[in-house]
């Protein structure tokens, strides 16, 4: 019976999958959450929502964030439910939005469903170039950047803090997709680009499909007022109220509990400790946040053609071309992810991952 969208393969010890490890979700905590949602709102919590999200979440998400308000934030089913949300309001089909180069690959189709043209940005080894993006988005009349700046999907990497204040400074309009901002292993992550920018220009989107659990599709949206009056008056939204109300009341709930904080403490732990098993292994760096490893490759050694050696030897992974919105680069880098095995299987996994690079090499 299929229940859930990982697939695995038997004897396959998978690095593609970008998921949560399953013994990490706070099962019988939300439970607990769950039961004090009810107890506490009663009927309110089975009705038609808000437009803009439970004000119990908002305003405990206010209050964790620190840098939005009520009127700047609107609960989505997800971060990928907000991007699609946002691209309907500010695209029109033909329009061009930039990406950066790599960039969180399953955003490229929800863009494109929306019937805009994709552009990659310029980049460097260390992440978006702010200057040039700034001249090709004017000379492309591009409506906006997408980009994950910190921790980001797949490179696991962080915009320099120079280019930060850049980028926010040249009018470029940004969608910062910020959904690995407290997946922090050592120092804390950089400041916002929502929050560099004082809400001028920027679009945030959060989630806490990281933090908590993905199944319950729940984020958010950090934008102008302007900008969340036009998202509340959506046909989908009037319609059908607050987007998934009661998971957004239980959330309230763990969060005020103090739940959420003690589990997000946990991950942290438990995601070092898992990240630290792969590059150790492999004996390369490690990010400081985040889920992922972006392993560049020996010379000669292609990410597409290593992929079936790979699982000849009992492990995958993703390779880089994926992740540049019309593939032709990346070929030289493939993203590992550490957060779905534990600690020895993700030590094994490299062991494999070495045999098969280093069988692929002698090929």
């Amino acid at each position: 019976m299929t229940i859930v969208q990982f697939e695995h393969r038997p004897g396959l010890l998978d690095l593609g999958w970008g998921h949560p490890r399953p013994e990490l979700l706070p099962v019988d905590a939300w439970s607990r959450a769950g039961a004090q949602t009810l107890g506490t709102y009663g009927w309110q919590a089975l009705a038609y929502g808000h437009a803009t999200g439970p004000a119990p979440l908002v305003d405990w998400l206010c209050d964790h964030l620190g840098d939005a308000t009520a009127e700047q934030t609107f609960v989505t089913a997800g971060a990928s439910h907000g991007l699609a949300l946002l691209t309907q309001l500010l695209a029109e089909p033909g329009d061009v939005v930039l990406v950066d180069s790599p960039t969180y690959h399953l955003a490229f189709k929800i863009l494109t469903d929306h019937g805009v043209r994709l552009v990659r940005a310029p980049a460097d080894e260390h992440g978006l170039l702010p200057a040039e993006t700034a001249a090709l988005a004017r000379s492309l009349d591009a409506v906006f950047l997408y980009l994950v700046p910190t921790f980001g999907n797949p490179t696991g990497r962080s915009l320099p803090l120079d280019r930060r204040r850049e980028l926010v400074s040249v009018g470029v309009p940004i969608v910062e997709d910020d959904t690995y901002r407290e997946l922090s292993y050592g120092e804390p992550a950089p400041p916002a680009l929502w929050r560099l920018a004082g809400e001028e220009g920027v679009v945030r989107l959060g989630s806490f499909a990281k933090t908590v659990a993905p199944g319950l599709r729940l984020g958010w949206i950090n934008a102008s007022p302007i900008l969340v009056e036009r998202l509340a008056r959506l046909g989908y939204v009037h319609s059908g109220g607050g987007v998934n109300h009661a998971v957004a009341l239980t959330m309230a709930s763990f969060g005020a509990s103090g739940a959420y904080d003690r589990h997000v403490a946990g991950l942290r732990e438990a995601y070092r400790e898992q990240r630290d098993a792969l590059t150790g292994a492999l004996r390369v760096p490690a990010p400081d946040g985040g889920w992922f490893v972006w392993l560049r490759l020996p010379d000669g050694v292609d990410a597409e053609a290593l992929l079936p050696v790979a699982e000849e030897h009992g492990t995958s992974f993703l390779p880089g071309p994926v992740f540049y919105a019309g593939g032709g680069a990346g070929s030289e880098h493939v993203r590992l992810s550490f957060s779905h095995l534990p600690p020895a299987g993700l030590a094994e996994a490299a062991a494999r991952l070495t045999a098969a690079i280093d069988a692929a090499a002698g090929r």
